[in-house]
């Protein structure tokens, strides 16, 4: 499988979750993968693991100093930047402060802005330098489910994703208005299992019981896993959405097309 063959990818957050899975599906198409992340000794494990194709890059989304030096370090490296994902996020509950809009202190909304939002305007602003000079390239956003509804104790968060779904639409008019082909979607996961979920589901016998509840509105009455999110960001990032731009993809077990009654238990025959 080639689909991203020669292509020269960056993926913000690759070091564990959702990114490290984007990260390895693009190295099995055939990309050459920068993995960045503020976690050095995990992102350089994950790096190694993928082998000779994968390099690791600190990265902290908030700081545009930091997206200067990486994208000028990838341009020198290897001569342009084909894909961003930008994947680094935090939901900004693990620490316990209230987001609800009632007791929600503003440094902690700032927080959570910093990086998803403040985050993915960065990348996009640095991709689109390091993309220009061929006029081609593909953005791959992660927003979320929460953006999309409300979320009355993670407010914060929901607004935050809310934003990135926004940004990616101004994104990929502003790049069609340029006359650049830069495409730029985002992803929309559910609930999907990935570190970020482990505040809230806990530990001993709770946990498969918080498991439960955690999907018990999914369709699919599943998690959803991180590999099938990657093979989302693959097809964005390949020519075979060379026609899709400003779209937002759902990854979410059927969450955002209703609800479904759960299926009655089979009946003994009389």
């Amino acid at each position: 499988m080639t689909r991203l063959h020669h292509r020269i990818a960056l993926v913000s957050g690759g070091a564990q979750g959702i990114g490290a899975a984007i990260a390895a599906a693009f190295v099995a198409e055939g990309a050459r993968v920068w993995l960045t992340d503020i976690d050095t000794e995990r992102g350089e494990a994950t790096a190694g693991a993928l082998g000779e194709a994968a390099r690791f890059r600190r990265l902290d989304v908030r700081d545009e100093a930091d997206w200067v030096r990486v994208t000028d370090d990838i341009v020198t490296s290897e001569g342009r930047l084909d894909i961003l994902v930008n994947n680094a996020g935090i939901i900004g509950l693990a620490d316990g402060a209230p987001q609800d809009p009632e007791h929600a202190e503003l440094g902690t909304v700032h927080d959570v802005f910093r990086t998803n939002v403040d985050g993915v305007f960065l990348g996009c602003k640095h991709a689109l330098r390091a993309m220009r000079p061929a006029g081609t390239g593909a953005i791959v956003n992660l927003a979320s489910r929460s953006g999309q509804i409300g979320v009355p104790r993670a407010a914060a968060y929901a607004a935050s994703k809310a934003a990135v779904a926004s940004l990616t639409r101004s994104v990929a008019l502003y790049c069609a208005e340029e006359g650049l082909r830069i495409r730029c979607n985002a992803i929309v996961p559910g609930a999907v299992l990935t570190p970020m979920w482990e505040p809230m589901l806990g530990a001993g016998p709770a946990r498969e019981a918080n498991l439960a509840a955690l999907v018990a509105d999914v369709p699919m009455r599943r998690f959803g896993r991180p590999e099938e999110v990657a093979a989302v960001a693959v097809m964005l990032a390949g020519d075979e959405a060379a026609y899709m731009t400003g779209a937002e993809v759902a990854v979410d077990g059927g969450l955002l097309a209703g609800t479904v009654a759960a299926p009655e238990p089979a009946r003994s025959s009389p």
